[in-house]
Protein backbone atom coordinates (compact mmCIF):
# COMPACT_ATOMS: atom_id res chain seq x y z
CA UNK A 1 0.00 0.00 0.00
CA UNK A 2 2.84 2.50 1.18
CA UNK A 3 4.43 1.67 -2.50
CA UNK A 4 0.89 2.41 -4.47
CA UNK A 5 0.32 5.76 -2.32
CA UNK A 6 3.90 6.96 -2.68
CA UNK A 7 3.53 6.49 -6.81
CA UNK A 8 0.48 8.39 -6.72
CA UNK A 9 1.89 10.97 -4.88
CA UNK A 10 4.58 11.30 -7.59
CA UNK A 11 2.13 11.47 -10.31
CA UNK A 12 -0.05 13.61 -9.12
CA UNK A 13 2.50 15.86 -8.13
CA UNK A 14 3.78 16.06 -11.23
CA UNK A 15 0.75 16.51 -13.17
CA UNK A 16 0.27 19.29 -10.76
CA UNK A 17 3.23 20.88 -11.08
CA UNK A 18 2.71 20.86 -14.69
CA UNK A 19 5.93 19.63 -16.00
CA UNK A 20 6.86 19.52 -19.41
CA UNK A 21 5.09 22.69 -20.24
CA UNK A 22 7.20 25.04 -20.82
CA UNK A 23 11.25 24.06 -21.15
CA UNK A 24 13.51 23.45 -23.76
CA UNK A 25 13.22 20.37 -25.83
CA UNK A 26 15.31 17.73 -24.62
CA UNK A 27 18.15 16.54 -26.85
CA UNK A 28 17.32 12.80 -28.36
CA UNK A 29 19.72 10.63 -27.05
CA UNK A 30 20.78 7.37 -29.05
CA UNK A 31 21.85 5.77 -25.52
CA UNK A 32 23.12 2.45 -27.78
CA UNK A 33 25.70 3.51 -30.50
CA UNK A 34 22.79 3.91 -33.07
CA UNK A 35 21.90 7.62 -34.05
CA UNK A 36 18.74 8.86 -33.66
CA UNK A 37 16.35 9.14 -36.83
CA UNK A 38 14.72 12.38 -38.10
CA UNK A 39 11.48 11.69 -37.26
CA UNK A 40 12.28 10.83 -33.53
CA UNK A 41 14.34 14.29 -33.20
CA UNK A 42 11.33 16.25 -34.56
CA UNK A 43 8.59 14.48 -32.40
CA UNK A 44 10.81 14.64 -29.23
CA UNK A 45 9.29 18.43 -28.80
CA UNK A 46 9.26 18.17 -24.33
CA UNK A 47 11.64 17.69 -21.88
CA UNK A 48 11.78 14.60 -20.74
CA UNK A 49 11.04 14.15 -16.81
CA UNK A 50 12.18 11.43 -14.18
CA UNK A 51 11.27 10.87 -10.51
CA UNK A 52 14.19 12.92 -9.12
CA UNK A 53 13.06 16.04 -11.49
CA UNK A 54 9.88 15.41 -9.42
CA UNK A 55 10.81 15.45 -6.24
CA UNK A 56 13.29 18.29 -6.81
CA UNK A 57 10.23 20.21 -7.61
CA UNK A 58 8.63 19.14 -4.54
CA UNK A 59 11.67 20.01 -2.64
CA UNK A 60 12.01 23.57 -4.50
CA UNK A 61 15.89 21.98 -5.31
CA UNK A 62 15.85 23.42 -8.87
CA UNK A 63 17.42 26.66 -10.40
CA UNK A 64 14.29 28.96 -10.69
CA UNK A 65 15.50 30.02 -14.61
CA UNK A 66 15.41 26.25 -16.22
CA UNK A 67 18.75 28.08 -18.92
CA UNK A 68 20.71 28.42 -15.75
CA UNK A 69 20.68 24.66 -15.44
CA UNK A 70 24.25 23.05 -15.79
CA UNK A 71 24.43 21.87 -18.88
CA UNK A 72 24.71 17.84 -19.01
CA UNK A 73 27.93 16.04 -19.31
CA UNK A 74 26.67 13.14 -21.12
CA UNK A 75 29.75 11.25 -20.64
CA UNK A 76 30.09 11.79 -16.54
CA UNK A 77 29.11 8.42 -14.31
CA UNK A 78 25.62 8.47 -13.21
CA UNK A 79 24.38 6.85 -10.52
CA UNK A 80 20.69 6.69 -9.12
CA UNK A 81 20.15 4.69 -5.81
CA UNK A 82 16.50 3.65 -5.00
CA UNK A 83 16.01 2.34 -1.27
CA UNK A 84 12.49 0.79 -0.69
CA UNK A 85 10.37 -2.29 -1.02
CA UNK A 86 9.22 -4.36 -3.81
CA UNK A 87 7.27 -7.66 -4.24
CA UNK A 88 7.24 -10.71 -6.15
CA UNK A 89 5.63 -13.98 -6.33
CA UNK A 90 8.89 -15.94 -5.28
CA UNK A 91 10.71 -14.03 -2.99
CA UNK A 92 7.40 -12.32 -1.12
CA UNK A 93 7.62 -8.88 -0.19
CA UNK A 94 11.69 -7.26 -0.37
CA UNK A 95 13.38 -3.89 1.50
CA UNK A 96 16.84 -3.23 0.84
CA UNK A 97 18.44 -0.91 -2.36
CA UNK A 98 19.23 -1.20 -6.34
CA UNK A 99 21.61 1.35 -8.15
CA UNK A 100 21.24 2.29 -11.21
CA UNK A 101 25.15 3.02 -12.42
CA UNK A 102 25.82 4.46 -16.12
CA UNK A 103 28.06 5.90 -18.32
CA UNK A 104 29.45 6.53 -21.62
CA UNK A 105 33.26 5.20 -22.32
CA UNK A 106 33.33 6.98 -25.63
CA UNK A 107 31.71 9.10 -27.91
CA UNK A 108 27.85 9.00 -26.99
CA UNK A 109 27.21 9.50 -30.41
CA UNK A 110 29.06 6.03 -31.26
CA UNK A 111 29.25 4.06 -28.23
CA UNK A 112 26.47 2.76 -26.17
CA UNK A 113 25.56 3.69 -22.81
CA UNK A 114 27.23 1.12 -20.27
CA UNK A 115 25.23 0.29 -17.22
CA UNK A 116 25.08 -1.92 -14.33
CA UNK A 117 22.45 -2.61 -11.63
CA UNK A 118 23.57 -3.61 -7.98
CA UNK A 119 21.52 -4.83 -5.04
CA UNK A 120 21.08 -5.87 -2.10
CA UNK A 121 17.71 -7.32 -0.44
CA UNK A 122 16.03 -9.82 2.08
CA UNK A 123 12.30 -10.62 1.72
CA UNK A 124 9.54 -12.10 3.89
CA UNK A 125 10.73 -15.57 2.53
CA UNK A 126 13.73 -15.49 4.37
CA UNK A 127 15.82 -14.66 0.89
CA UNK A 128 18.98 -12.52 1.35
CA UNK A 129 20.43 -11.48 -2.00
CA UNK A 130 23.50 -9.36 -3.28
CA UNK A 131 23.05 -9.36 -7.12
CA UNK A 132 25.46 -7.69 -9.82
CA UNK A 133 24.29 -7.59 -13.96
CA UNK A 134 25.83 -5.35 -15.92
CA UNK A 135 26.81 -4.28 -19.56
CA UNK A 136 29.56 -2.46 -20.55
CA UNK A 137 30.86 -1.13 -23.82
CA UNK A 138 34.07 -0.08 -24.96
CA UNK A 139 34.74 3.50 -26.98
CA UNK A 140 32.47 3.29 -30.42
CA UNK A 141 31.45 -0.57 -29.21
CA UNK A 142 34.46 -1.99 -30.04
CA UNK A 143 34.30 -4.52 -27.01
CA UNK A 144 31.32 -5.26 -24.29
CA UNK A 145 31.64 -6.91 -21.20
CA UNK A 146 28.15 -8.54 -19.80
CA UNK A 147 27.92 -10.02 -16.88
CA UNK A 148 24.91 -11.64 -14.07
CA UNK A 149 26.68 -12.40 -10.46
CA UNK A 150 24.43 -13.63 -7.77
CA UNK A 151 25.05 -14.52 -4.24
CA UNK A 152 22.08 -15.38 -2.47
CA UNK A 153 20.50 -17.32 0.55
CA UNK A 154 17.10 -18.17 -0.84
CA UNK A 155 14.19 -20.95 -1.68
CA UNK A 156 12.52 -22.33 -4.59
CA UNK A 157 9.13 -23.81 -5.14
CA UNK A 158 9.61 -26.67 -7.46
CA UNK A 159 7.29 -28.93 -8.90
CA UNK A 160 9.17 -31.30 -11.09
CA UNK A 161 9.81 -31.18 -14.98
CA UNK A 162 7.12 -30.46 -17.84
CA UNK A 163 3.88 -28.47 -17.86
CA UNK A 164 1.43 -31.27 -16.33
CA UNK A 165 2.66 -31.02 -13.25
CA UNK A 166 0.02 -28.75 -10.71
CA UNK A 167 -0.11 -26.65 -7.81
CA UNK A 168 -0.23 -29.99 -5.37
CA UNK A 169 3.23 -30.90 -6.54
CA UNK A 170 4.76 -28.41 -5.17
CA UNK A 171 7.93 -28.91 -2.69
CA UNK A 172 9.59 -25.54 -1.20
CA UNK A 173 13.37 -26.06 -1.37
CA UNK A 174 16.13 -23.42 0.74
CA UNK A 175 19.73 -23.30 -0.51
CA UNK A 176 22.51 -21.10 -0.90
CA UNK A 177 22.86 -19.96 -4.59
CA UNK A 178 26.20 -18.50 -6.14
CA UNK A 179 25.82 -17.64 -10.40
CA UNK A 180 28.90 -16.17 -11.95
CA UNK A 181 27.62 -16.07 -15.85
CA UNK A 182 30.29 -13.47 -17.42
CA UNK A 183 30.98 -12.58 -20.86
CA UNK A 184 34.06 -10.91 -23.37
CA UNK A 185 32.74 -10.03 -26.85
CA UNK A 186 34.83 -8.41 -29.28
CA UNK A 187 33.02 -6.38 -32.34
CA UNK A 188 33.94 -8.21 -35.66
CA UNK A 189 31.83 -5.81 -37.73
CA UNK A 190 29.36 -3.38 -36.97
CA UNK A 191 26.77 -4.22 -34.47
CA UNK A 192 28.55 -8.44 -34.92
CA UNK A 193 29.89 -9.64 -31.63
CA UNK A 194 31.81 -12.85 -30.49
CA UNK A 195 33.91 -13.68 -27.81
CA UNK A 196 34.22 -16.48 -24.76
CA UNK A 197 32.64 -16.60 -21.28
CA UNK A 198 32.87 -18.26 -17.96
CA UNK A 199 29.96 -19.92 -16.13
CA UNK A 200 29.58 -21.12 -12.51
CA UNK A 201 26.96 -22.22 -10.51
CA UNK A 202 26.52 -23.43 -6.82
CA UNK A 203 23.64 -24.84 -5.38
CA UNK A 204 24.43 -25.99 -1.71
CA UNK A 205 23.05 -26.59 1.86
CA UNK A 206 20.10 -27.74 -0.36
CA UNK A 207 17.16 -28.71 2.35
CA UNK A 208 13.51 -28.54 2.59
CA UNK A 209 12.11 -24.94 3.38
CA UNK A 210 10.43 -26.48 6.61
CA UNK A 211 11.96 -29.56 8.90
CA UNK A 212 10.79 -32.37 8.63
CA UNK A 213 8.20 -31.54 5.14
CA UNK A 214 6.80 -35.27 4.78
CA UNK A 215 6.54 -33.87 1.35
CA UNK A 216 10.40 -33.80 0.79
CA UNK A 217 11.30 -37.67 0.26
CA UNK A 218 9.48 -37.82 -2.68
CA UNK A 219 9.99 -34.70 -4.30
CA UNK A 220 11.20 -33.78 -7.38
CA UNK A 221 14.63 -32.74 -6.77
CA UNK A 222 15.28 -35.48 -4.39
CA UNK A 223 13.66 -38.04 -7.37
CA UNK A 224 15.80 -36.42 -10.01
CA UNK A 225 19.22 -36.33 -7.80
CA UNK A 226 19.02 -39.86 -6.66
CA UNK A 227 18.39 -41.58 -9.76
CA UNK A 228 21.06 -39.46 -11.41
CA UNK A 229 23.93 -40.33 -8.41
CA UNK A 230 24.27 -36.38 -7.35
CA UNK A 231 24.91 -35.46 -3.91
CA UNK A 232 21.52 -34.24 -1.95
CA UNK A 233 22.99 -31.53 -0.24
CA UNK A 234 23.94 -29.43 -3.25
CA UNK A 235 25.87 -29.86 -6.62
CA UNK A 236 27.83 -27.22 -8.72
CA UNK A 237 28.69 -26.73 -12.68
CA UNK A 238 31.54 -25.26 -13.96
CA UNK A 239 32.35 -24.19 -18.00
CA UNK A 240 32.93 -21.50 -20.39
CA UNK A 241 31.02 -20.63 -23.62
CA UNK A 242 31.61 -19.44 -27.02
CA UNK A 243 29.07 -16.54 -28.07
CA UNK A 244 28.10 -14.62 -31.09
CA UNK A 245 25.72 -11.66 -30.81
CA UNK A 246 24.38 -8.88 -32.87
CA UNK A 247 22.80 -5.53 -31.44
CA UNK A 248 21.35 -2.86 -33.47
CA UNK A 249 19.14 -1.80 -30.39
CA UNK A 250 19.15 2.16 -29.69
CA UNK A 251 19.06 1.36 -25.97
CA UNK A 252 20.48 -1.69 -24.02
CA UNK A 253 17.41 -0.82 -20.89
CA UNK A 254 14.35 -0.30 -22.68
CA UNK A 255 14.71 0.13 -26.72
CA UNK A 256 12.25 1.46 -28.86
CA UNK A 257 13.80 0.13 -32.22
CA UNK A 258 16.54 -2.35 -33.31
CA UNK A 259 17.00 -6.30 -32.35
CA UNK A 260 19.58 -8.28 -30.41
CA UNK A 261 20.47 -11.93 -30.92
CA UNK A 262 22.50 -13.60 -28.84
CA UNK A 263 24.27 -17.33 -29.66
CA UNK A 264 25.82 -19.12 -26.84
CA UNK A 265 27.05 -22.78 -26.58
CA UNK A 266 28.34 -23.74 -22.92
CA UNK A 267 30.00 -26.97 -22.01
CA UNK A 268 30.53 -27.89 -18.30
CA UNK A 269 33.08 -29.78 -17.23
CA UNK A 270 33.16 -32.82 -14.44
CA UNK A 271 35.51 -32.05 -11.72
CA UNK A 272 36.29 -28.52 -12.77
CA UNK A 273 35.85 -26.29 -9.93
CA UNK A 274 34.07 -28.90 -8.25
CA UNK A 275 31.68 -29.61 -11.15
CA UNK A 276 29.71 -32.75 -10.71
CA UNK A 277 28.90 -33.33 -14.31
CA UNK A 278 29.40 -33.00 -18.12
CA UNK A 279 27.05 -31.73 -19.86
CA UNK A 280 26.19 -28.97 -22.55
CA UNK A 281 23.82 -26.28 -22.63
CA UNK A 282 23.00 -24.17 -26.09
CA UNK A 283 20.87 -20.71 -25.79
CA UNK A 284 19.71 -18.52 -27.81
CA UNK A 285 18.04 -15.55 -27.10
CA UNK A 286 15.89 -13.22 -29.77
CA UNK A 287 14.80 -9.89 -29.38
CA UNK A 288 13.13 -7.36 -31.19
CA UNK A 289 11.76 -3.55 -30.71
CA UNK A 290 9.42 -2.16 -32.91
CA UNK A 291 8.25 1.85 -33.00
CA UNK A 292 4.08 1.66 -33.51
CA UNK A 293 4.28 5.76 -33.92
CA UNK A 294 6.73 8.82 -34.78
CA UNK A 295 6.84 9.59 -31.11
CA UNK A 296 8.07 6.73 -30.36
CA UNK A 297 5.46 6.60 -27.57
CA UNK A 298 3.83 3.74 -28.55
CA UNK A 299 6.58 0.38 -29.02
CA UNK A 300 6.44 -3.46 -29.76
CA UNK A 301 8.90 -5.61 -27.40
CA UNK A 302 9.38 -9.20 -28.50
CA UNK A 303 11.26 -11.83 -26.55
CA UNK A 304 11.72 -15.37 -27.50
CA UNK A 305 14.74 -18.06 -25.88
CA UNK A 306 15.44 -21.07 -26.04
CA UNK A 307 17.48 -23.25 -23.40
CA UNK A 308 18.90 -26.44 -24.53
CA UNK A 309 20.06 -28.94 -22.69
CA UNK A 310 21.79 -31.94 -23.93
CA UNK A 311 25.20 -33.80 -24.28
CA UNK A 312 25.23 -35.11 -19.96
CA UNK A 313 22.89 -34.99 -17.22
CA UNK A 314 22.78 -31.26 -15.42
CA UNK A 315 22.06 -30.71 -11.89
CA UNK A 316 18.64 -30.14 -11.46
CA UNK A 317 18.39 -26.49 -10.41
CA UNK A 318 20.69 -26.24 -13.58
CA UNK A 319 17.86 -27.67 -15.49
CA UNK A 320 16.36 -24.90 -17.67
CA UNK A 321 13.73 -23.24 -15.57
CA UNK A 322 10.97 -19.85 -16.00
CA UNK A 323 12.18 -17.23 -14.16
CA UNK A 324 16.29 -17.30 -16.28
CA UNK A 325 17.47 -14.43 -18.37
CA UNK A 326 19.59 -11.77 -17.90
CA UNK A 327 16.61 -9.88 -15.97
CA UNK A 328 15.30 -13.13 -14.19
CA UNK A 329 11.96 -12.28 -15.02
CA UNK A 330 10.63 -14.62 -17.42
CA UNK A 331 7.08 -15.97 -17.20
CA UNK A 332 5.75 -13.08 -15.20
CA UNK A 333 2.65 -15.06 -13.60
CA UNK A 334 4.23 -17.79 -12.19
CA UNK A 335 6.88 -18.05 -9.50
CA UNK A 336 10.41 -18.66 -10.30
CA UNK A 337 11.07 -22.47 -11.03
CA UNK A 338 7.06 -23.02 -11.88
CA UNK A 339 8.29 -24.95 -14.73
CA UNK A 340 11.23 -26.90 -15.44
CA UNK A 341 13.05 -29.37 -17.83
CA UNK A 342 15.56 -30.62 -20.00
CA UNK A 343 14.92 -28.00 -22.98
CA UNK A 344 12.69 -25.31 -22.86
CA UNK A 345 11.53 -22.63 -25.09
CA UNK A 346 9.91 -19.50 -24.32
CA UNK A 347 8.24 -15.96 -26.11
CA UNK A 348 6.66 -13.14 -25.19
CA UNK A 349 4.71 -10.26 -26.56
CA UNK A 350 4.84 -6.66 -24.76
CA UNK A 351 2.96 -3.62 -25.99
CA UNK A 352 4.24 -0.48 -24.51
CA UNK A 353 3.13 3.43 -24.52
CA UNK A 354 4.33 6.62 -23.24
CA UNK A 355 1.21 8.51 -21.23
CA UNK A 356 2.30 11.65 -20.51
CA UNK A 357 4.77 13.73 -23.04
CA UNK A 358 6.94 14.41 -20.58
CA UNK A 359 8.11 10.58 -20.24
CA UNK A 360 7.26 10.13 -16.68
CA UNK A 361 4.62 7.72 -16.63
CA UNK A 362 4.20 4.66 -19.01
CA UNK A 363 1.82 1.37 -19.18
CA UNK A 364 2.15 -2.13 -20.45
CA UNK A 365 0.39 -4.90 -21.66
CA UNK A 366 2.29 -8.50 -22.11
CA UNK A 367 1.71 -12.18 -23.50
CA UNK A 368 4.02 -14.81 -22.36
CA UNK A 369 4.34 -18.68 -22.93
CA UNK A 370 6.00 -21.57 -21.86
CA UNK A 371 7.14 -24.79 -23.12
CA UNK A 372 9.61 -27.33 -21.42
CA UNK A 373 10.08 -31.07 -22.42
CA UNK A 374 10.73 -33.86 -19.76
CA UNK A 375 12.48 -37.25 -21.09
CA UNK A 376 11.70 -39.41 -18.04
CA UNK A 377 7.49 -39.04 -18.94
CA UNK A 378 8.31 -38.57 -22.56
CA UNK A 379 7.21 -35.34 -23.31
CA UNK A 380 8.31 -33.14 -25.59
CA UNK A 381 9.06 -29.39 -26.62
CA UNK A 382 5.10 -27.92 -27.85
CA UNK A 383 3.76 -30.91 -26.24
CA UNK A 384 2.14 -28.29 -23.75
CA UNK A 385 2.18 -24.63 -22.88
CA UNK A 386 2.22 -22.54 -19.89
CA UNK A 387 0.41 -19.01 -20.69
CA UNK A 388 0.85 -15.86 -18.78
CA UNK A 389 -0.06 -12.38 -19.02
CA UNK A 390 -0.87 -9.09 -17.53
CA UNK A 391 -0.58 -5.42 -16.92
CA UNK A 392 1.80 -2.72 -15.39
CA UNK A 393 2.88 1.16 -14.81
CA UNK A 394 5.70 2.78 -15.60
CA UNK A 395 7.38 5.59 -13.97
CA UNK A 396 10.50 6.80 -15.35
CA UNK A 397 13.46 6.37 -12.80
CA UNK A 398 16.25 7.65 -15.20
CA UNK A 399 15.64 9.97 -17.94
CA UNK A 400 19.10 9.94 -19.33
CA UNK A 401 19.17 5.88 -19.49
CA UNK A 402 15.74 5.07 -19.90
CA UNK A 403 15.17 3.20 -16.67
CA UNK A 404 11.72 2.92 -15.17
CA UNK A 405 10.75 1.15 -12.39
CA UNK A 406 8.18 -1.32 -12.97
CA UNK A 407 5.06 -2.31 -11.75
CA UNK A 408 3.34 -5.05 -13.11
CA UNK A 409 0.37 -7.66 -12.03
CA UNK A 410 0.57 -10.84 -14.01
CA UNK A 411 -2.17 -14.02 -14.59
CA UNK A 412 -1.15 -17.39 -15.20
CA UNK A 413 -3.13 -21.06 -15.03
CA UNK A 414 -4.22 -23.05 -12.58
CA UNK A 415 -4.92 -19.78 -10.53
CA UNK A 416 -1.37 -18.50 -10.60
CA UNK A 417 -0.92 -14.60 -10.49
CA UNK A 418 1.34 -11.88 -8.29
CA UNK A 419 2.42 -8.65 -8.58
CA UNK A 420 5.77 -7.69 -9.77
CA UNK A 421 7.82 -4.54 -8.72
CA UNK A 422 11.25 -3.80 -9.95
CA UNK A 423 13.82 -2.06 -11.84
CA UNK A 424 14.48 -2.33 -15.40
CA UNK A 425 12.16 -3.53 -17.91
CA UNK A 426 11.71 -7.49 -18.26
CA UNK A 427 13.52 -7.54 -21.44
Amino acid sequence: MRIVLRFAIISLAAAVVGFGAAAAPARAQSAGGVPPDASAQAAQTVAQVDVFDVLRRLFKDSPADPSAAEPLDERRLQFTIMPGIGYNPSAGFVIGASGNISKYFGDPATTRLSTAVVGASYSSKQQASLTARFAVSGADNRWRLDGDNRFQWTSQNTYGLGTNTTPADLVDTKFTFVRIYDVALYELTKHVYAGAGFHYSLHTNVRPYNDGDPAWEDSAYVSYTEANGFDLKGQASAGVSVNLMVDTRDNPINASRGWAANVSYRPFFKNVLGGDSSWQETYVDVRSFFSLSKDRRQRLAVWAYGDLGGGGTAPYFDLPYLGTGSSGRSGRGYTEGRYRGQQLVYGEVEYRATLTRNGLLGAVAFLNTTTVSDEQTGEKLFDGFATGGGIGFRLSFSKRSRTNMCFDYAWGRHGARGLYIALQEAF
